[in-house]
């Protein structure tokens, strides 16, 4: 277990091209980007593998400018007291937008067409015959009037839902564990589906807004295909192992289902009829890049000068009003009696309380603690060697 104290030039290192205006809230007496450090406090990234990096005992926090987390090695960090940050929703707006695009442009066969229309090159003069005779074979529909099933109102979710109400489409919607902050953002329009099963039966369009899990994986399958309306169309831009390929490729094959429009190709997608496979684009717009830059380094400027914590993936978020008073951070197993022993070195040496936040997640937690008195050297050095006695404890922060 080691201690860290807050210095005064706190050293950044970013992978991959990090948006400029995000890294912009690192202001420069307090901060220095330097890509080439070896031992950096902090690293923002975004798609760069990580897990064949080695990390120095000074690193204190991991932010992905996005929201998947599967480049970083979280256990890893886990075990060494690293918090791992995401951007949740910050991004949200440019997914909605790709789901909404995809949506009117896969009724109206736009992709097909305009593919069509290109391999026209070479005929000349006869291509606007060709054009009117062979317009008929994309005919499509119109999406006013139509039921759009939202399986997922997070950040995502909830967006494409109000926005689909605005297009005079009626909207059903699917999450169990719908958050508070999210139901005051819904418009009361949206329809509540009271199971899945009843989604799957009754859109014409649904749109997938889930992580993947155990329980999430190939919940698109046979089985639910068979709930489904004839034709009904699929948009998933979450994981693409939302999906069983095999039982799509059936589905589509026999027109039960209409679509796949996915924002995850595979070999197997590449060729499959009614599939439309966009090359993982739902993120990538500039302001998305920039929004999640943003994010990232405020979440991580926040932690290295207040400790506080929110939107980390491998530890709990935390938060106490930051007063300019010393304060001690401590990650450690949760175990009884750990905060016990905490404030019990804390009185060995005369030092008051005044505020204090503990928090646990799984196996580990997070506590702070402001102290009310001032901590003289002396004092500092007996507090840190008493505190690495503390069995359980993975590392601390004094600031």
């Amino acid at each position: 277990m080691s201690i860290m104290t807050l210095d005064k030039v706190q050293t950044i290192k970013t992978l991959n091209g990090i948006a400029e205006s995000g890294l912009n809230v690192f202001d420069k007496d307090g901060y220095r980007i330097d890509n080439d450090s070896d031992n950096p406090d902090a690293i923002v990234v975004r798609s760069y593998n990580m897990h064949s990096m080695e990390f120095d005992h000074n690193l204190k926090a991991i932010a992905r400018a996005g929201a998947g987390v599967n480049n970083i090695p979280v256990d890893k960090c886990t075990e060494r007291g690293i918090v791992v940050f995401n951007t949740p929703g910050a991004n949200a707006n440019a997914v909605k937008e790709l789901v909404l695009t995809s949506l009117m442009a896969s009724s109206r066969n736009l992709f097909a067409g305009i593919s069509w229309v290109e391999s026209l090159e070479g005929e000349g003069e006869k291509i606007p015959e060709l054009v009117e005779a062979g317009k008929k074979q994309f005919v499509g529909n119109e999406i006013k009037g139509k039921t759009l099933g939202v399986i997922g109102l997070g950040a995502v979710g909830a967006l494409v839902a109000n926005d689909a109400l605005d297009l005079d489409m009626d909207v059903l919607g699917f999450d169990p564990f719908i958050s508070v902050d999210t139901a005051w953002n819904l418009s009361r329009k949206i329809q509540r589906a009271m199971t899945i099963e009843q989604l799957f039966a009754e859109s014409d369009y649904i749109t997938v807004h889930v992580p993947l899990t155990s329980d999430t994986k190939g919940m698109f399958n046979k089985a639910t295909f068979n709930i489904m309306k004839e034709g009904a169309q699929i948009l998933n831009f979450s994981r693409g192992e939302l999906v069983d390929e095999e039982d799509m490729a059936e589905a589509l094959e026999n027109g039960k289902i209409g679509k796949y429009i996915t924002d995850f190709p595979s070999e197997k997608l590449i060729n499959m009829k009614n599939v439309i496979s966009i090359p993982h684009l739902g993120a990538s717009t500039k302001e998305s890049e920039e929004n999640c830059a943003f994010m990232a380094s405020r979440q991580t400027k926040e932690f290295l000068e207040t400790g506080n914590i929110k939107n980390s993936v491998n530890f709990p978020n935390a938060s106490l009003p930051y007063t300019g008073k010393r304060r001690f951070t401590g990650f450690h197993k949760n175990v009884p009696n750990m905060v016990g022993q905490i404030t019990s070195v804390l009185s060995n040496y005369n030092l008051n309380i005044a505020d204090m936040v503990n928090r646990s997640r799984g196996d580990y937690a997070y506590t702070m603690i402001d102290i009310d008195n001032q901590v003289n050297g002396e004092d500092m050095n007996g507090l840190e060697e008493a505190i690495k006695q503390i069995d359980g404890f993975i590392t601390a922060r004094i600031i």
